[in-house]
């Protein structure tokens, strides 16, 4: 499938309704004034490695090459945008306007023959809007026309060679069509942009015999065919000539719209068939139905179940039934060992910290992106939004992880608080500086700077570790609540467990559940993040977010119920493992997915993706885990605070 087509789908599943976006502001144009057209990075589904426009020799401005302002959010993704030598003024229109005239040598052409290999993409930008291509998509009964952004650097031609093999030949698209389509509120001659197209074509423009010059320019210029190779119209570069000349040109088109400015990213945002809505409407309806059933169907199981356990705990019994619930088995047997602490106390405390402050990142930063704050238009604003909301829950890290420290009744506080701030995260700082580094090797724009990585250093040790200190000492500053029950001194011996209740089956199988509540949406999320597709079906997002919650916490305080039943009240840890286990199944389907829709050509992309892909896993473990966990907390706490223990 490719990336239009996943753009289609992913896009064409909601209508999107004129709004302002949060924080862009219109731009209205008087006639004749600049329009200016910016380029963003090279980008490529096959490789995962952006590269600078100008790493290839294409047209430079006269002024020289100017970076556009870029804020934190841009340099961490990777994102670099800078002016171009295109001339677009408002309402003037262009036909094969010379941009330059370049020789290019064999150190050149294997410039552009790799990039063509690795089938990279140039990705312009005017007012704030990426240019948009059309590519026909081809399904079982029709074909239509979607959108996709940038266009291709070039491609090749196959054509037999003297040996059985085809020889390929390599051809530029030197030549684009520029549509700007404005739109004109009321009798006000200045305009506002809402549209950018851009049709790329491949002309050998010297091998039309007319002479050449701006005013006059050939036929081939004037009325383009695209990629008709018969005629010898594509820009064939040779990789054996020392001379390898080409014109690059363009075309400016101006278009009159009826599309409001606010509605103008509709074209990337709802760019699918109705068959593909339809579809994808389907995929997600149908994954919540079963998710809510299998969680009603729990729910209602374990509340009648539960419910005629505390009845026969709680009902005046006889010294004759004392005596025969002696020999019974159940949950309320383990009552002096069920709020035993559990195993390395301190990395249990540390990791219910990290999880709360990897959850409260996720569920703030979901709420800003669903009401329209974290929009494409806002390039950077999303991992901005990501890294100040991880360091500012540093207090909830703190706190949380204090409070089930002092639980345990442990004293190295420091220690704890220490652990709490730089654990977790360095395992994460660690993992990103390596891959950091496997990019930056291979000089792309995906590496980041070494101020930019002191600047997130600094946020991480001048502000979030501060945070994690002050939410520490709120949290042993305290009181802890007294235990339902008391734990004994001598721990109660754990009969043996049937197979389907080891620890290793209940954690595998609780792990199913919350992932299936996801791996419909993960698949669009994965394809924006490794497709370069936009994703804004954040109310989707919320739903399922809202599903995961309520399946982690049911799956956890289900098992977690019946390893009470039998005895075993080691239920911490396993808790968080229940519901967390859902980040394997993640992972797996990412490698699932890489398998089949991820055509990688290079060691390093498969290196790249399961680097941040294990970051990733990691970071949904512990926001599953802490939900887990605490839903188990509140229920064992209830159940045991319900109970009559003599």
């Amino acid at each position: 499938m490719s990336r239009a087509l996943l753009l289609t789908a992913l896009c064409g599943t909601v209508a999107i309704n004129a709004f302002y976006l949060p924080g862009v502001a219109p731009h209205y144009y008087s006639p004749e004034e600049e329009v200016e057209l910016k380029v963003n990075r090279l980008t490529s589904s096959k490789t995962q490695l952006a590269f600078d426009y100008y790493d290839l020799p294409f047209c430079k401005p006269e002024g020289g090459i100017k970076n556009a302002a870029e804020n934190l959010g841009e340099i961490l993704t990777g994102n670099k945008i800078e002016n171009t030598p295109y001339k677009l003024n408002l309402f003037e229109a262009e036909t094969c306007k010379i941009l330059c005239r370049q020789i290019y040598t064999k150190e050149d052409v294997a410039k552009f023959k790799s990039k063509i290999d690795e089938d990279y993409t140039v990705n312009l930008i005017a007012d704030g809007l990426p240019a948009a291509t059309h590519v026909p998509i081809q399904n079982s009964q029709s074909t239509f026309l979607a959108y996709d952004h940038g266009y291709h650097v070039g491609g090749t031609i196959r054509t037999a060679g003297a040996g059985p093999e085809e020889v390929p030949r390599y051809y530029l698209n030197n030549h684009i069509r520029i549509t700007l389509y404005f739109h004109q509120p009321g009798d006000s001659e200045q305009a506002l942009i809402v549209g950018l197209e851009v049709e790329p074509f491949s002309i050998n423009h010297e091998s039309d015999k007319k002479k050449w010059d701006n005013d006059n320019p050939p036929a081939l210029c004037q009325s383009p065919l695209k990629h008709k190779f018969e005629d010898n119209y594509p820009m064939i570069i040779n990789p054996n000539s020392e001379k390898n000349p080409v014109v690059w040109t363009y075309d400016v088109r101006w278009e009159a719209s009826e599309i409001k400015w606010a509605s103008r990213w509709d074209l990337y945002l709802n760019a699918g068939t109705a068959e593909t809505a339809e579809v994808h409407w389907f995929s997600i309806i149908n994954s919540l139905l079963i998710v809510l059933f299998l969680s009603g169907m729990v729910a209602m199981i374990l509340v009648r179940t539960l419910h005629k356990d505390l009845n026969r705990y709680n009902r005046v019994m006889t010294d004759e039934e004392k005596a025969e619930e002696l020999e019974e088995t159940g949950w309320k047997l383990v009552h002096g060992d069920v709020f035993r602490p559990p195993s390395m106390p301190m990395l249990f405390s540390v990791t219910v910290g990290s999880g709360m402050q990897t959850l409260g990142m996720g569920v703030v930063t979901l709420f800003f992106a669903a009401i329209g704050f974290l929009s494409p238009a806002n390039r950077g604003w999303l991992m901005i939004a990501m890294l100040l909301l991880w360091v500012f829950m540093g207090i909830f890290a703190g706190y949380s992880s204090a409070r089930t420290f002092k639980m345990f009744n442990g004293k190295e506080w420091q220690r704890s608080t220490l652990m709490t701030a730089f654990f977790y995260p360095s395992v994460v700082f660690a993992m990103l500086f390596l891959l950091n580094l496997i990019v930056w090797a291979e000089g792309t724009t995906n590496a980041v700077p070494f101020p930019s990585m002191l600047a997130v250093l600094a946020l991480w040790f001048l502000v979030s570790v501060p945070l994690t200190f002050l939410g520490a000492f709120f949290g042993f500053r305290r009181d802890v609540d007294k235990f339902p029950v008391q734990t004994q001194d001598i721990p109660r011996q754990i009969p043996s467990q049937p197979w389907y209740m080891s620890s290793i089956v209940t954690i595998l199988v609780g792990g199913i559940l919350p992932f299936g509540a996801v791996f419909v949406e993960l698949f669009f999320i994965l394809t924006t993040l490794w497709l370069d597709s936009f994703y804004y079906v954040y109310g989707f997002l919320v739903i399922v977010f809202i599903i995961l919650v309520i399946t982690c916490a049911e799956i956890s305080v289900v098992l977690c119920y019946f390893q009470l039943c039998g005895e075993d009240y080691r239920w911490w840890w396993r808790s968080m493992f229940t519901s967390g286990s859902s980040a394997l199944y993640v992972f797996l389907y990412s490698l699932h997915w890489y398998t089949l829709k991820l055509h990688a050509t290079r060691f390093v992309t498969h290196v790249l993706f399961f680097g941040y892909m294990s970051t990733l896993s990691l970071l949904f473990f512990l926001g599953t885990a802490v939900i887990g966990y605490s839903a188990c907390f509140w229920f064992v706490w209830k159940i045991f605070a319900s109970v009559k223990v003599d």
